[in-house]
């Protein structure tokens, strides 16, 4: 704090903890924190609560890499769903937001990030050789590249079609339906199926 009473060390950690949300600087961790002291103490050891039981009993599942309770999770498992189709996301929001669409039903992979060499974040560190081993299982023929249009989105569809290309997979992008610069999580469920549907070659 610029001025004022120091924080009693329990406080301080929480604020620092809850600033570690995207979006969230120190004020608004600090009005968090206040809040869920003063005005609702049995919604924060709730949350405390939810939070662990998620780290603890969460795990990446061995197909897809999102979340899951068990190895595999219930899309990869779902024998309805069209195996030779395989969707690429960076998030599991951006998976569920094309779910929600209505207008897939193919398979997942989750790369829970993407390429940012200026933040240091290289293929390694997104794990491009799991998505390859995964991709190249027999199955797959189609790979959508559905990662946002953002700068490292499309920097990280380009290196992927580049990669995929070479072993002799199709490979598509979803269609400029979605507005350059957006992220899969804030566009709408109709725009996102178009985008699908009028897919083109990546």
């Amino acid at each position: 704090m610029a001025a004022g009473l120091p924080e009693p060390e329990p406080l301080r950690v929480l604020i620092d903890a809850l600033r570690g949300l995207p979006g969230v600087g120190v004020r608004t961790a600090r009005r968090m924190a206040y809040h869920l002291l003063q005005h609702d103490p049995d919604a924060a050891l709730k949350l405390g609560d939810a939070l662990r039981d998620a780290v603890t009993g969460l795990c990446h599942c061995e197909r897809c890499n999102s979340f899951s309770q068990t190895p595999l999770c219930a899309t990869c498992e779902n024998p309805d769903r069209d195996a030779s189709l395989l969707c690429v996301v960076e998030t599991p929001a951006d998976q569920n937001m094309i779910e929600a669409s209505h207008g897939y039903q193919g398979l997942y992979y989750v790369l829970m990030g993407r390429l940012a060499p200026l933040e240091g974040v290289g293929p390694d560190q997104v794990q491009f050789a799991r998505l390859l081993e995964r991709a190249t299982d027999g199955q797959v023929r189609e790979v959508i590249l559905a990662t946002n249009f953002t700068a490292e989105g499309e920097t990280t569809a380009y290196y992927l079609s580049d990669m995929l290309r070479g072993r002799g997979l199709t490979v598509t992008r979803l269609a400029r339906g979605v507005p350059s610069g957006s992220e899969l999580e804030y566009v709408d469920a109709g725009t996102i199926a178009w985008a699908l549907m009028e897919r083109r070659s990546g």
